[in-house]
């Protein structure tokens, strides 16, 4: 089965849309700040600033496209903004053409934080600037001329409503991702309501139609080997009937699979099926998806393995699930049987998720191990 790439998930484009924002302010606004530089002398170190700012700049962006969740670290907001203010600090003068540069340090704050916080950010780095202003040359000379009033008040206001409009539109697209996972919760629980029914009223019926068709004719080895194909048929269609009844309903995900590693049990008999560790926080979607590719895997291992072990693990890097499922089974077949589709499913889902599954034998003995790596799904709107 092939492996499908981990960021083709329309969820991912969304956080890329941010980082991309950033990236795009970020470039533009030290080629501004250069070209100032160049057409306009600041300090007698020009050259050096361009250099010390061009270099800054490729940094701050190769490492939030490289690791972009470096884009929710207070600690990372800081040191930008830190940066920025003493880049203005360091031309002279409070009208610097590093002043652009400050404001898009503000934008990774503004689209992170709750709204009243964002707000905060944005008063206390205005203020900052007031005091780096002063430092460089500000005074009641300098308020005296309406141009350089006007240039100042414009500075002042800016960083407000850069943050203002930013933390108002990252609110907006917060709510709207909550409005969009509980709508999608909902369609799913109706879809799995939808899917127990059909199974129930016909497939389920038609099985119990034919076992008792078969009951009645004379009993041989032959028949007695369809009767019981036909028992463990029935028993799984309960058994995903049940699944399809009862839907996650917000559960953590390791209590879910727990709970179905105890019906295994119950089911198997001589299996031992057990379930260590937790998982991080998944939008209902993704939960769905990633219980059934687990589940899948466990019921594999114990109905087709003949696995004396079945052992899931479940990890967390971060926003990052890291899940695995090995048995001591019998190990992959050379060829599918016909009409298997759960390998196929299995990885559909993975595709839908934007998870990276792969299926292997850890060991020439055999045995079976399933890994999947979910990355962090953000809900469209959501923040990198």
């Amino acid at each position: 089965m092939p492996d499908y790439p981990s960021r083709w998930s329309p969820r991912h484009l969304a956080a890329d849309r941010w980082i991309g924002l950033f990236g795009l302010t970020r470039a533009t606004a030290i080629l501004i700040a250069v070209g100032l530089l160049a057409v306009h002398r600041v300090t007698s170190y020009d050259v050096l600033l361009a250099v010390v700012v061009l270099g800054y700049g490729t940094v701050t962006i190769g490492l939030v496209l490289r690791h972009p969740g470096v884009l929710r670290q207070p600690l990372a907001w800081a040191v930008d903004l830190g940066v920025a203010l003493a880049l203005i600090a360091v031309s002279d003068d409070w009208r610097s053409p590093f002043y652009l540069l400050a404001l898009t340090a503000l934008a990774p704050p503004s689209v992170a934080l709750p709204f009243r916080r964002a707000l905060t950010v944005g008063a206390a780095f205005t203020v900052a600037y007031v005091a780096v202003a002063v430092l460089t040359g500000l005074d009641l000379t300098t308020l005296s001329s309406s141009i350089r009033l006007e240039t100042l008040a414009t500075h002042l206001v800016l960083p407000g409503v850069v943050t203002v409009g930013l933390a108002y539109a990252a609110d907006v697209l917060r709510r709207l991702a909550r409005e969009r996972e509980r709508t999608e919760r909902l369609a799913v629980e109706a879809e799995r309501r939808r899917i127990a029914w059909e199974l129930h009223d016909s497939a389920k019926q038609r099985l119990h139609a034919a076992h008792l068709v078969l009951s009645v004719l004379p009993h041989s080895e032959t028949l007695e080997l369809g009767l019981e194909h036909l028992r463990g048929a029935t028993a799984d269609m309960e058994t995903s009937i049940a699944e399809l009844r009862s839907p996650l309903g917000g559960r953590p995900l390791e209590a879910v699979l727990r709970e179905r590693a105890s019906e295994l049990d119950l089911l198997a008999g001589a299996t031992e099926v057990s379930v260590l560790g937790s998982a991080p926080r998944l939008p209902p979607s993704a939960v769905a998806h990633t219980y059934r590719i687990i589940a899948e895997a466990m019921s594999n291992a114990v109905q087709h393995a003949d696995a004396d072990r079945v052992q899931v693990r479940l990890s967390a890097d971060g926003e990052t699930l890291h899940a695995s499922v090995e048995d001591d089974g019998r190990g992959l077949p050379e060829r599918l049987r016909p009409g298997a589709n759960g390998l196929l499913n299995m990885h559909s889902r993975a595709f839908a998720i934007g998870a990276r599954l792969t299926i292997d034998s850890p060991s020439p003995a055999g045995g079976t191990r399933v890994r999947l790596v979910v990355p962090p799904v953000p809900s469209e709107g959501a923040t990198p």
